[in-house]
């Protein structure tokens, strides 16, 4: 059976699991979250650590491994994964992206779709700003998700960050196009949803 990812992400239930990941080879973040109804709440957040293997074939292989672990151990309903970014170094950039195909492939194998934000989309979500810091980030998430500690890697904050992008896109938050009125227009439309 064929089915369209989009289609299928245009489906998602008022309650679910979303894995967040933040494509690296040497460092892979993650940050998986539980939504019920409005309320975000975090499951777990971490960094799949690489450095200490040189070679990129078996960096590739731990990828896929701990990312099945990861499905297999929390059950997500979707992944959300950050777009490499474009830069001047095209090595890097292709061994981004393989790694990012590699985790893209983990949540295919088991059945879990995905969808890709850029890396200035995710941080527009959370912060409204898509040029923010990963410090103004986590500050951010640490607020949203009412929590006092946060992990203290910034790969594990921006895969809890892309998770959020996409629970947030799912339900039209944080959607900025244009000159819609920003967070604002959100605030005086949505005034029942502000603690």
């Amino acid at each position: 059976m064929d089915v369209c990812i989009f289609d299928y992400m245009s489906r998602i239930p008022k309650e679910s699991v979303i894995l967040g990941v933040d494509p690296g080879t040497s460092v892979m973040g993650y940050g998986i979250i539980l939504v019920e109804g409005n309320k975000v709440q975090m499951v777990t957040a971490g960094c799949i650590k690489l450095n200490k293997v040189d070679d990129h074939s078996i960096r590739l292989k731990n990828i896929f491994d701990r990312m099945v672990q990861l499905i297999d151990t929390y059950h997500p309903d979707q992944l959300s994964i950050e777009a490499p970014f474009y830069g001047k170094n095209v090595q890097s950039m292709l061994k981004l992206g393989r790694a990012q195909g590699i985790a893209i492939a983990a949540a295919l194998s088991r059945d879990v779709p995905y969808m890709e934000y850029a890396p200035r989309r995710i941080k527009q979500a959370i912060t409204g700003n898509g040029a923010s810091s990963k410090e103004q980030v986590a500050a951010m998430l640490r607020s949203i998700l009412q929590l006092d500690d946060l992990p203290k890697e910034h790969d594990a904050t921006d895969g809890l960050a892309a998770a959020i992008c996409h629970h947030y896109s799912n339900q039209g938050i944080g959607l900025v196009k244009g000159n819609s009125g920003g967070w604002s227009s959100f605030i005086k439309k949505n005034s029942d949803r502000i603690l």
